[in-house]
């Protein structure tokens, strides 16, 4: 499997390459953002390892570029910082995973190897999963909703097939956190609620049947209601 870090510390960098070549993998360092951007957009890779804060652009710019491009590929962040509003930021933009430096990296072999098998799960189904005018190909990994086709993060999918595969059941931030992050997030629920909330700006608002709903004190919901006194 191929592999793309853009790391702009060259000892870190090197590191990273050496130990995912000996586990097998085939990888491409660069350093540079504008050199990320290059390859980000011409390669064919099975996981992206981008570092936040690069010495020209920064990943979380060359990622969401990478997303609004239509490119799914699974993308964990390696970055410094470890405050909520990095988390919130990578979430939004459409990253699958992110790592705090300094890291093990038998952790970092765990956390690629967890996305890359989700995204092999996801390969492989070939179905349509439908509520009410809202449609999911998975094996297209397109979103309509009449006709309408929805753009959305590869995050944003995944959050979306969680609603859709657990409809009408009340699924718990913690679980959300769990299933779509491979994470356990702790208190930091703000996370998931601007996920969520990001998702409905898609999907709900324009709309006037609601789907997404707020169980208070819960969590959230996919179902279509007669009424929406509980969508918030």
């Amino acid at each position: 499997m191929k592999v793309l870090l853009v790391e702009d510390e060259a000892k870190l960098g090197e590191y990273i390459k050496k130990g995912l070549t000996e586990a097998g993998f085939i990888v491409d360092h660069y350093m540079t953002g504008l050199d990320g951007h290059h390859a980000l957009m011409t390669g064919d890779f099975s996981v992206i390892l981008m570092d936040v804060m690069l010495p020209d652009v920064s990943g979380f710019e060359l990622i969401r570029n990478y997303r609004a491009a239509g490119r799914h590929t699974p993308v964990l962040f390696l970055t410094a910082k470890d405050d909520l509003s990095d988390k919130i930021k990578g979430i939004e933009i459409g990253g699958d995973d992110y790592l705090t430096k300094p890291f093990a990296f038998a952790e970092l072999i765990v956390r690629m190897k967890s996305l890359l098998r989700r995204a092999a799960q996801s390969d492989y189904k070939n179905t349509l999963i439908q509520i009410a005018d809202l449609k999911m190909d998975l094996s297209k990994r397109t979103v309509h909703r009449g006709q309408t086709m929805i753009k959305l993060t590869a995050k944003e999918f995944a959050l979306l097939q969680l609603f859709l595969e657990h409809r009408g059941e009340v699924l718990p931030r913690s679980v959300i956190a769990s299933r779509v992050w491979d994470m356990n997030f702790d208190s930091d629920t703000n996370v998931i609620d601007v996920a969520v909330r990001r998702l409905r700006l898609k999907i709900d608002d324009e709309f006037d049947t609601k789907l997404i709903h707020t169980i208070r004190g819960m969590g959230y919901k996919l179902e279509m209601l007669d009424t929406i006194s509980e969508h918030t």
